[in-house]
């Protein structure tokens, strides 16, 4: 699984999430270390780093959100391929500096 070069958006915001379908994501993958940039919605500024293993991706996230506060957790995360090709990541996420946890699912941008 290569998520180098994907740019993906929040198909799916769990309660407890920030992101949503504003919020875009843009993958670099170098071996097994991931990282991300993402913004959009309410999220200013955000990025992800961690590794990728078969159809598990885990990582750990900080963000600037648009009321100014700075939050961040850990998420692990199944990736599927959908029908069409795209690529999918069910976040299985859990915050570090506010109370919750829940499931985002991102969904690959069509090209375009």
């Amino acid at each position: 699984m290569n998520l180098d070069g994907l740019t993906m958006y929040v198909s799916h915001t769990a309660n407890q999430g920030v992101v949503g379908a504003d919020t875009f994501l843009r993958f670099i993958q170098k071996e097994s270390r991931v990282a991300a940039r993402y913004s959009g919605g309410s999220i200013k500024n955000g990025c992800l780093v961690g590794e990728i293993e078969g159809e598990v991706l885990t990582f750990r996230y900080a963000q600037v959100e648009a009321s100014g506060e700075i939050h961040g957790g850990s998420s692990v995360c199944e990736i599927v391929t959908l029908d069409d090709g795209r690529t999918r990541i069910i976040e299985h996420f859990t915050w570090r500096t506010r109370t919750g946890f829940g499931d985002n699912i991102f969904d690959e941008a069509e090209a375009g």
